[in-house]
C-alpha cells in the first residue's frame, strides 16, 4: 500500500477545510499548530517534513483539542523536549494517551504501522508498559463508547480511501500488536 502525505492532505481538506477553516500542511521542520490570525486567515496543522505518521499524529492532537485550545499556538500545551525527567515524562504521557489512541486508529484505517511514541530517547528511563496499556484501553473506549466527531469523520475518510468496506474492531488493538 502506498502512503503519500498528499493523500492525507486531500482527505483532510475534504473533511475540514470549509467546515473548520483548517488545513493540513506538510514540510515543517517541527510539528506545530497555528491558529488563524491577522496574517493568515486559516488554521494550520503543520506536520514534520513529509512524514505520514507525523501528519496522522498532528491530526489526532487537533481532533482532541477543544474549541478554546484550537485558538492557541500548539493548543497552549506545555512541551519539554527529549531529555525529560521521569516526572516530566509522566506529564507528557498523560496528555498523549488520547492523541496516540486516535493516531493508532488512523494508522490502522490507513494500513500503516503504528508504534507508541514516548518521545524521550535521552531522558530518564521509564517503564513504557503502563503508557502502552493506557493507549490500548483508550482505543477500546473509543470503539465501545464512540469516537469524537471530527476524529470519526477523518477515520471514515481514511477507511474509505485505504480500506473501502472495512470496519475497525477491538480485536485489531491489543498490547501484543504494539511491539
Amino acid at each position: 500500500m502506498i502512503h503519500d502525505c498528499q493523500d492525507l492532505i486531500r482527505l483532510f481538506d475534504r473533511c475540514f477545510a470549509v467546515s473548520c477553516n483548517t488545513r493540513l500542511v506538510g514540510g515543517g521542520s517541527e510539528p506545530v499548530y497555528l491558529p488563524a490570525d491577522e496574517q493568515e486567515p486559516v488554521h494550520r496543522i503543520i506536520f514534520t517534513l513529509d512524514y505520514f505518521r507525523s501528519a496522522l499524529h498532528e491530526v489526532a492532537h487537533w481532533c482532541v483539542a477543544g474549541e478554546e485550545r484550537r485558538r492557541q499556538v500548539d493548543y497552549g500545551y506545555w512541551y519539554a523536549a527529549d531529555g525529560r525527567s521521569a516526572e516530566q515524562q509522566a506529564a507528557f504521557e498523560r496528555v498523549e494517551v488520547k492523541p496516540q489512541a486516535l493516531e493508532w486508529l488512523f494508522c490502522e484505517a490507513a494500513g500503516h504501522r503504528f508504534r507508541v511514541s514516548l518521545d524521550n530517547l535521552s531522558g530518564e528511563p521509564t517503564d513504557p508498559m503502563p503508557f502502552k496499556r493506557r493507549v490500548v484501553d483508550q482505543v477500546r473506549v473509543y470503539l465501545r463508547d464512540g469516537i469524537p466527531e471530527r476524529a470519526g469523520r477523518f477515520l471514515d475518510a481514511l477507511l474509505n480511501h485505504y480500506r473501502p468496506g472495512e470496519q475497525l474492531d477491538a480485536e485489531r488493538f491489543s498490547l501484543d500488536r504494539l511491539g
